[in-house]
């Protein structure tokens, strides 16, 4: 799958401190403990829609870590997936009267644009679930032969199941209790309802075909992947073991994230799949989660149609930390947009005071759990004394426009 254009990077002098992140299955936060490559898989998107705000603000939040990696010296090696076949990208087309590859790839398109009017920098390997069937069906023999998953003998849908007891650990990431466990599986995605199964948390692995739905063949038969074994498929081919970061949406801890995990450790039979797993926060429109189901989107596609500068879009989303639930609003946007100003007129004077500390701080601040509440903070801070004050330093205007770049993505 085509990624899209990596924006230009500009290089600072010195190094980010090393990167501390919440740790949803630790609770708490803790360094992260990346090698001369640091190894991050980010869920993406099932194109049925276009990015809303709630995307954006996920996708930010990687892609700082990103930054951060790229700041401290490391190379990164980022892969994201793209569920491109699932219900509810079947469901989108035949209510609009659309193929479902056709769907997939005008919204896989906007997105794309929409990541790069954001200055996102992009994975190294970009997959969708489609081009992954044979790691899938690999995964799933896997589970099949160490007992870890079963066939359903359903006469009509032999469905092929994971066991959620098949690893002692199952539940670490979430730390849910089983009926929080058994209403989110109902919520996202999950059948606990399903006849035939073993128990009712059982997640689906590879879904026998059904008629008027794409298949694929396999030994146990023609079917599509289940959701959460995709993700696990594609890390483990394109990373291996040993990943550094999971990341999402806070929405994806469980049960996909807790499900994805345990299928990687039923085949490697390692404790934990990944070092960190980290969630960003939900935003909200008119008091609720943005969410396609609800429909109260706020897109960025339809933020840029109408004029607004995506860096603007950029600095409200991260005015709020990362692992807060918050919302959108025109008071957000009026904010960044002013901000956005100040900085811009304060780096386009032709001295400025001494940025050194400024960017030390920016770097601290961001290392420590990604707080960019004080990292604006801090640039406000010296955009107010430059604007107020001068400075007699000739370099730090550019220093402090080419911090904003290269950590935080806004070109000023």
């Amino acid at each position: 799958m085509r990624s899209w254009p990596a924006p230009s990077l500009p290089e600072l002098p010195g190094t980010s401190p090393q990167l501390r992140l919440y740790d949803s299955a630790d609770r708490q936060v803790r360094p992260v403990s990346a090698g001369e490559t640091a190894t991050m898989y980010v869920c993406g998107i099932t194109p049925y829609d276009a990015t809303h705000l709630g995307h954006a603000a996920t996708y930010l939040t990687f892609d700082l870590v990103h930054r951060l990696w790229l700041d401290a010296g490391h190379r990164v090696h980022y892969v994201q997936n793209i569920t491109d076949v699932d219900d509810p990208l079947f469901e989108r087309a035949a209510r609009d009267g659309i193929d479902w590859r056709a769907l997939g790839d005008r919204e896989t398109d906007l997105f794309r644009e929409d990541m790069a009017a954001l200055r996102v920098l992009p994975p190294h390997d970009y997959v969708a679930a489609t081009e992954a069937i044979a790691e899938v069906i690999e995964v799933v023999e896997k589970l099949l032969a160490s007992g870890a998953a079963y066939v359903v003998e359903d006469a009509e849908y032999p469905d092929v199941y994971f066991r959620a007891d098949a690893t002692p650990q199952f539940g670490y990431e979430s730390g849910y209790d089983r009926d929080t466990m058994r209403r989110l599986f109902a919520e996202r995605g999950g059948d606990p309802d399903r006849q035939g199964k073993a128990d009712e948390l059982d997640a689906l692995l590879w879904r026998a075909e059904r008629p008027g739905e794409p298949s694929w063949p396999s030994p146990f038969g023609p079917g599509r992947p289940g959701w959460h074994v995709e993700c696990a498929a594609i890390a483990l081919s394109r990373i291996g073991t040993g990943l550094d970061v999971q990341g999402g949406g806070s929405d994806l801890l469980f049960p996909h994230h807790e499900f994805s995990a345990a299928h990687a450790e039923s085949v490697t039979g390692e404790r934990r799949f990944a070092r960190h797993y980290v969630h960003a926060g939900m935003i909200g429109w008119d008091g609720h989660k943005m969410s396609k189901s609800r429909g109260n989107l706020v897109l960025v596609s339809g933020l840029r149609a109408a004029g607004v500068e995506p860096a603007a879009i950029r600095l409200g989303l991260l005015a709020g930390h990362y692992r807060e639930d918050r919302s959108w609003s025109d008071e957000v946007l009026a904010d960044a947009q002013a901000r956005l100003t100040r900085w811009r007129s304060a780096t386009a004077l032709p001295a400025g005071p001494d940025a050194t500390d400024t960017v030390a701080r920016v770097r601290g601040y961001l290392a420590d759990d990604l707080d960019t509440p004080k990292a604006l903070a801090a640039l406000d801070g010296w955009s107010t004394d430059a604007l107020e004050y001068g400075g007699h330093d000739a370099d730090a205007p550019a220093t402090v426009a080419a911090a904003v770049d290269a950590l935080l993505g806004i070109e000023l």
